[in-house]
């Protein structure tokens, strides 16, 4: 099988990045369309109500998957320096330690789902008028979790190795399945949110199940073989260390998120949560756009690491930077234009919930940049090899500043309104970056230093 890779250590950087991330976008947007098309159909087959009912099991869902799903971060820099620094066996060992977690990561996350859904929501103050629909979509969505987990795991590896193409054709198939297994179990099978869960796990475990065939096709080091997995120790620590650390960061973010989904719930009202929902399905795909430059910065800083070439990090640190700014403002003011009429193929039978919305993203797409630059940034330490410190920054300047917001501020009557509440997202996102900017050529500068000194010592 043709490797379709992209060497992240030699050649012009900004035309090779883009051309890497373009893929990682387009691949993150057929993700998010899986959980689009379920409200974009239950919305227009099934109502408001439905559309509530898969809304509110968003925060909770990424709440639980993000601690796992880290991991396969872990996987991915490990991969990147183990390249980077030529170390065929420790790839090898690499990879056959992270399919195993992800498998046994998948089945925990199958019990905790399918048991404590309920119980989950009911802390969430969801309205009970959707509490029985979301019950049964989240039950139904986390039965076949483990499709999702392998799935990120794989892909990660397959990207740290410079393929960002097979995942996008393998996310394609399976989105295009999705829909049409929509459209047959909601409208032909009168099945609601549960047809949406059900459409949604099968499409997934097609995608997963192609992603796998390509490592178990590759002709290079980064080959799978089934009989070979085996969970080593060092490298089972190193992927700890690594993805532990951004999957309780990514995990304390989604609190901070699952704080304000709750703040939104207590305003008693399922038309709000609909809109509120609504919109923040379409700033996902604002949001995966920037994200792919940070999954980006993560690859080719790790491998870059990997071979000691901090100059070349420099250079790409920048065009991270400066290409998700110009992502970022082109596509949230691109997105805040265009709501009013995006919001219609989610939600068809109530202008106020739109109007909700709108409101919403006039307060997060507009400057969903700072959230780019703060991701780039996390990406950017995370390829050096350090994930304490973003896991650390973020849960203080992102969840910290949130929760002690909507306890303080929002709680005064007057600033009690949802103006206020989406506020913190900006807030949050212009400290975390700072703090994580000075902290990068902190961790850059002291990797420069430790590679003279050990070359000064040989």
């Amino acid at each position: 099988m043709k490797q379709r890779s992209t060497d992240m250590l030699e050649g012009p950087l900004f035309l090779g990045m883009i051309r890497y991330t373009v893929p990682i976008i387009l691949s993150s947007v057929l993700q998010l369309l899986f959980n689009a098309a379920d409200l974009i159909v239950v919305g227009q087959f099934c109502g408001s109500i439905s559309v509530g009912a898969v809304s509110a099991t968003g925060a909770i869902t990424n709440l639980i998957v993000n601690l796992f799903v880290g991991l396969s971060v872990g996987a991915g820099v490990s991969v990147a320096h183990a390249i980077g620094s030529r170390q065929d066996e420790e790839l090898h060992r690499t990879i056959h330690t992270a399919i195993p977690v992800a498998l046994i990561s998948g089945v925990i996350l199958t019990v905790i789902g399918v048991y404590f859904s309920p119980a989950l929501l009911k802390m969430m103050k969801t309205p009970d008028n959707v509490l029985e629909l979301s019950s049964v979509y989240m039950r139904i969505y986390f039965a076949g979790i483990t499709f999702t987990v392998l799935y990120n795991f794989c892909a990660s590896i397959l990207r740290a190795a410079g393929d960002t193409k097979g995942p996008l054709i393998f996310l394609t198939v399976a989105g295009v399945i999705n829909v049409i297994l929509n459209l047959v179990f909601v409208v032909l099978f009168r099945m609601n949110v549960a047809g949406v869960a059900l459409a949604t796990i099968i499409s997934q475990g097609i995608s997963a199940a192609l992603v796998l065939r390509a490592l178990m096709q590759r002709t290079d080091a980064c080959r799978f073989h089934f009989k070979k997995m085996h969970i080593y120790k060092r490298d089972f620590l190193k992927l700890l260390r690594i993805g532990l650390p951004a999957g309780v960061q990514g995990c304390l973010f989604s609190i901070s998120n699952v704080l304000i989904q709750s703040s939104i719930n207590s305003f008693d009202s399922d038309i709000l949560i609909a809109g509120n929902g609504a919109a923040s399905n379409i700033e996902g795909f604002v949001y995966m756009s920037l994200n792919a430059f940070s999954q980006t910065t993560v690859n080719y800083i790790g491998q870059n690491t990997g071979a000691q070439k901090f100059r070349r990090i420099r250079k790409i640190y920048l065009v991270s930077t400066l290409s998700v700014i110009v992502t970022g403002l082109v596509l949230g003011f691109g997105a805040y234009f265009a709501a009013p009429y995006l919001l219609k193929f989610y939600i068809s039978d109530s202008p106020e919930a739109i109007a909700y919305g709108v409101l919403r993203m006039a307060y997060i797409c507009i400057p969903y940049f700072l959230c780019g630059l703060m991701d780039v940034t996390t990406g950017a330490l995370r390829g050096l090899g350090s994930s304490f410190v973003p896991m650390v920054v973020t849960v203080l300047g992102v969840c910290g500043l949130r929760i002690v917001w909507i306890a303080t501020v929002f709680q005064i009557p007057e600033y009690h309104t949802l103006e206020c509440l989406f506020s913190s997202y900006w807030i949050s996102w212009v400290v975390t970056f700072l703090t994580e900017f000075l902290l990068f050529y902190i961790a850059l500068h002291r990797k420069e230093r430790k590679a003279a000194q050990n070359s000064l010592t040989v």
